[in-house]
């Protein structure tokens, strides 16, 4: 059963080579499970027990269901649908010498090395020009298109001992010989099934082609790319169709943006959260007041991958708080809020996995190391909620391929899944999960 959701989650992966791709792969998904799509340009006509879910940008999803009875608060996921990647420029062909190359940007924080020497093709959405108006159309051309080769070791001795990679120079991908000069409209008009001269506009990134695939002496590690955060995408969507009608709104949010610091308008720092919890309450009746009461009864785990201790170098962990694949999800705790758990959350949480069955496991950085920031604090910021940062452990993140446990992945579906069937109760100082 573990193993299944793991190849589940490499076919998901493997479907979504853009984070347009992502959404709409969720879109897919809720719609086949009987939830209506909302258009925040319409009016709002929504009814207790009725099942809901908009987007914005094509790659930020909000989904809730609505109880038959009056809600208690809200029980609510956040995770992220962008990975580290290279964008590519307006005008992207290039011509060096023989040589075709396309122009690229560095899209957040990666690793670039691990990019080289691997088969990469493009993905993203085309903006065309139609009859009717501007269409987006999603597009993938699904073949090897394209490689970032690396100099040979012959060119530069000192490549073991650390290279200075340049992205102007270094990381521009090879597409064909100077030749094929112009093609690259050509290529993008075929995916989009369009002429040349429609196309208006595009946004587009770079992915590996290399599939996904579950390794180990019993097969119990996933490595993949866009683990970061897609696992979690996966397991929080897959805990919240799986899951029962609870007193609570059960919440299902995936921002875009993430790796870049969230500051769009599709991003965990824009009001789209805020908007829709306030729309919806409007919609059933739900005065100002009752919820402000609703979010103060309330719960959401932001859940975004946590760096496991790694097994050729622990002395970047911090002893004691470091996690290891396929111990449990992480809890992941930042003095300077870069995760946002409070002691609050870190019991609530803990309350959450004993009724799940599922095992905790704590992370933080190593005092002289700063880490990255995440969904949580940022989110929090405008919806105002307990929360928990929290994530399946995992090896090489921003790498373009990663590395995780499949028991984890199992467990945070079982987590998620018990959140959204549970509730958060405040009474005479004490909080308790319900």
């Amino acid at each position: 059963m573990k193993k299944a959701l793991a190849k589940e989650l490499l076919q998901f992966i493997e479907k979504s080579p853009s984070t347009y791709h992502v959404v709409a792969n969720v879109r897919r998904r809720l719609l086949a499970s009987g939830y209506t799509e909302l258009a925040e340009n319409a009016r709002w006509s929504l009814v207790h027990g009725g099942k809901y879910f908009l987007t914005r940008g094509g790659t930020s999803c909000i989904s809730f269901r609505i109880p038959e009875e009056a809600a208690r608060g809200f029980m609510l996921t956040a995770s992220h649908s962008d990975s580290p990647s290279f964008k590519l420029k307006e005008n992207p062909e290039r011509a060096v010498g023989h040589y075709l190359q396309l122009s690229t940007e560095k899209y957040g924080g990666m690793l670039m090395a691990p990019w080289f020497d691997r088969p990469l093709s493009i993905a993203g959405r085309v903006l065309v020009d139609t009859e009717n108006g501007i269409e987006t159309r999603l597009v993938n051309i699904n073949r090897d298109l394209l490689i970032i080769p690396n100099l040979a070791i012959h060119m530069n001795r000192a490549a073991n001992d650390g290279v200075k990679l340049l992205a102007n120079i270094d990381t521009l991908p090879l597409l064909g010989s100077i030749e094929n000069r112009g093609c690259f409209l050509k290529l993008l008009s075929e995916a989009a099934v369009c002429g040349a001269e429609q196309i208006l506009g595009h946004d587009l990134t770079l992915y590996v082609r290399q599939p996904g695939a579950i390794f180990g002496a019993q097969e119990e590690y996933i490595a993949s790319p866009k683990l970061d955060d897609l696992a979690c995408v996966f397991a929080s969507l897959e805990g919240f169709l799986a899951s029962k009608p609870a007193s609570c709104v059960p919440v299902f949010c995936v921002f875009d943006n993430e790796e870049v610091g969230s500051a769009t308008r599709q991003g965990a720092a824009s009001t789209l959260l805020r908007d829709t919890l306030r729309r919806m309450a409007a919609s059933l009746g739900i005065t100002n007041g009752h919820l402000a009461r609703m979010l103060d009864e309330s719960f959401l785990l932001s859940c975004d991958n946590a760096h496991a201790q790694h097994p050729n170098h622990p002395e970047f962990a911090a002893p004691g708080n470091c996690p290891y694949l396929n111990e449990g999800v992480v809890l992941k705790f930042n003095a300077n809020q870069r995760y946002a758990t409070s002691g609050i959350a870190a019991a609530l949480y803990r309350k959450l996995c004993q009724r799940a069955c599922a095992k905790v496991q704590v992370y933080a950085n190593r005092s002289d190391i700063p880490g990255g920031s995440t969904l949580g604090s940022i989110a929090s910021t405008l919806v105002p909620v307990e929360m928990a940062d929290i994530g399946l452990p995992q090896l090489a993140m921003h790498s373009c391929y990663e590395t995780a446990g499949v028991n984890d992945l199992f467990d945070l579906v079982n987590i998620c899944r018990t959140l959204f069937e549970s509730g958060v109760e405040k009474s005479g100082g004490l909080i308790r999960l319900v």
